[in-house]
């Protein structure tokens, strides 16, 4: 793939998953899992369709490595893993829907971190309903009992997904304001 301008947004993006993979909400040591924002940003951001696929790959290694070199658990590792390809799908597409509302002023971005909310609201019942459904963990647990259980990780599991989009998009906005004053500073 050339690196664009446009492109050049998945470097830190790549880095921003691979540092944050290893716990989905963080700990003393180790900062919440970003792999949604990540995919809802890259959405928004990178230009080629042909990131997602590399995205779903990266993630895909990271897992491997965290958990054959790293001891992390391998509890979440079941048939259910594959639907993890359209949780990240629906954040990758609602990043790309918001590129519809970026020139929106600053109502488009009140949007933008709805549709993060609202996208990441969504992963959070395809990922946890796919794991009730396949993992076979829980053939014995009702499907309401279930939903009650996972639902006290909803908060964290939204709430960083927007935290680390709301980061995302000051950085892309500081870093124009900065290219921006850079470039009339060369036009003086």
């Amino acid at each position: 793939m050339k690196l664009t301008m446009n492109n050049t947004a998945i470097l830190p993006l790549l880095a921003l998953m691979a540092a944050t993979r290893v716990h989905h909400f963080g700990s003393a040591w180790s900062l919440p899992d970003a792999s949604l924002a990540v995919f809802f940003l890259a959405g928004l951001y990178v230009s080629q369709r042909a990131w997602l696929a590399g995205l779903l790959l990266a993630a895909g290694l990271l897992d491997y490595l965290a958990i054959n070199q790293f001891n992390v658990s391998d509890w979440c590792m079941s048939p259910a893993y594959g639907f993890l390809i359209p949780t990240y799908a629906v954040m990758w597409l609602a990043g790309r829907y918001c590129r519809l509302f970026m020139a929106a002023g600053q109502q488009g971005w009140l949007l933008l971190m709805a549709l993060a909310a609202a996208s990441a609201s969504v992963a959070f019942v395809i990922s946890n309903g796919s794991f009730f459904l396949f993992s076979g963990r829980y053939a014995d647990m009702p499907m309401v009992d279930y939903s009650l259980s996972v639902s006290q990780y909803f908060p964290a599991y939204v709430g960083a997904a927007v935290a680390y989009a709301v980061a995302g998009f000051a950085v892309v906005k500081a870093v124009g304001v900065l290219m921006a004053a850079v470039g009339q500073e060369k036009a003086v």
